[in-house]
């Protein structure tokens, strides 16, 4: 995956970049932030290294390191940061979005712009996305984005049925992903849709065991 620039001393990636070590000093870099696992963290004169041992599960707690990285980040006055995880599509995104939130003042909505115009094809997600719906609660007071369910997974609908309705708080509960994106619509993009002024559908996921190279929900609209 390639290196993503969010701001002139902020950068995102996957775990290849921070083993490119020109590259790392061509931006100045000293600060790495490693929301791995498995990937190590390469040492470099006067570079630090903050890991954040999270997997990329919807039951992985990484809204508990939103406040500690965002303020790390917004202290390294020596030069840049580099926030990276696997892929660089889900559990850097999502910190690099607490810090917008939390020091760039932006909404939730703002800083998934933000991040997406940089690099596209992030993808959180449904448990980080809710752990940040509550970041953005704690910090503002509301929510401007919603979680909705994807359209991948619905079954197809009856003959002469143009659409299918929820019956139940848990008939999709087992099979569904939530995702987010912002309309029109595009393949693989997360939904992002205004919040209604006082509802927010809740996001739901189940515990899995943390795995060597999971990935994040293969859902798509």
């Amino acid at each position: 995956m390639a290196l993503s620039q969010i701001t002139p001393t902020l950068f995102l990636s996957g775990a290849d970049v921070p083993l490119n070590a020109a590259l790392v000093s061509q931006k100045g870099i000293t600060l790495i932030v490693n929301a791995t696992l498995n990937h190590a963290c390469p040492t470099y004169p006067g570079v630090e290294c903050v890991r954040v041992p999270v997997c990329d599960l919807p039951s992985a707690r990484l809204g508990d390191h939103f406040e500690r990285v965002a303020e790390r980040i917004h202290s390294n006055s020596a030069g840049g940061t580099l926030v990276h995880c696997a892929a660089g599509m889900s559990r850097s995104p999502a910190l690099v979005m607490a810090y917008l939130m939390r020091y760039r003042g932006v909404t939730l909505r703002q800083a998934h712009h933000w991040v997406q115009e940089s690099r596209p094809y992030i993808r959180l997600n449904a448990g980080f996305w809710e752990q940040l719906l509550q970041y953005e609660r704690r910090l503002y007071g509301r929510n401007t984005v919603r979680v909705v369910a994807s359209e991948e997974t619905v079954p197809p609908p009856p003959p002469r049925t143009p659409r299918l309705t929820r019956t139940t708080p848990n008939d999709w509960q087992s099979s569904w992903s939530p995702l987010v994106t912002r309309p029109p619509l595009v393949t693989r993009s997360p939904l992002v849709t205004r919040s209604p002024p006082s509802s927010l559908s809740q996001v739901t996921s189940s515990g899995v065991k943390c795995r060597r190279g999971s990935k994040a929900s293969n859902a798509k609209i």
